[in-house]
């Protein structure tokens, strides 16, 4: 078997809370291999968010390892860790974070231009992985024109276009009306299918959890057995 394109070991994040101890997560083990679409549910405050972060190198573990493409997140500089971030994983949340004085054609060719791709090559990838996603013809409109589900789109196109070997998302369908979201869940299925990119999805959509390959439920900072 080839070697996962994202995995955890032993993940520990503890808070300290008006003098008491939090143990947000406890001893989460995770393997993602290529192509495969891993769902993550559970109540609010169960550490959801908390874990997406440490697996995405945006918040760091009290004690374990992640590993994306084989290398250790943790253990690189931080100038590295960005780096590889970059490379080889995207990100969608629930709130597109788009930037509203850019096109949709801008805001997608950004991760690639702070990845040092000439400007040429950046604008011409970021169209493809618009047209991916059904928006080729709003190439020009700032998110401000766009529908709420239309500026989701685009935040996928975003984190699709490096070609990362996974995406993270947090509650990526949970700002849209159910129409919508079946809508963003079927271009879902179809970029995984097409890409072989692997999804870790934190989401309270049960809907859209039940599409996933694996599902694995939070209560109280562990993985349910």
């Amino acid at each position: 078997m080839s070697e996962p394109v994202l995995s955890c070991r032993n993940i520990n994040k503890i808070y300290e809370e008006a003098g008491s101890i939090v143990e947000v997560l406890h001893d989460i083990s995770l393997n993602v291999a290529v192509g495969e679409r891993v769902a993550i549910v559970g109540s609010s405050g169960s550490g959801k968010s908390t874990l997406l972060n440490i697996l995405g190198g945006l918040d760091t573990p009290d004690s374990g390892e992640v590993e994306v493409a084989g290398q250790a997140l943790y253990a690189i500089p931080e100038a590295h860790r960005c780096r590889l971030r970059n490379r080889s994983l995207g990100f969608v949340y629930q709130f597109h974070h788009l930037l509203h004085e850019f096109t949709a054609l801008e805001n997608v060719a950004m991760p690639l231009l702070i990845g040092d791709v000439a400007a040429t090559q950046a604008i011409e990838r970021a169209e493809q992985s618009l047209l991916r996603v059904g928006l080729g013809h709003r190439l020009t409109h700032k998110p401000a024109q766009l529908s709420g589900g239309e500026r989701q789109r685009v935040a996928i196109a975003r984190a699709l276009v490096t070609e990362p070997a996974c995406v993270l998302m947090d509650e990526p369908t949970g700002n849209l009306d159910r129409h919508t979201a079946a809508d963003v869940q079927h271009y879902l299925d179809e970029l995984n299918q097409t890409l072989d990119t692997a999804f870790v999805i934190v989401t309270h959509d049960m809907q859209l959890a039940e599409r996933m390959g694996r599902v694995y439920e939070l209560v109280d900072g562990r993985f349910s057995a």
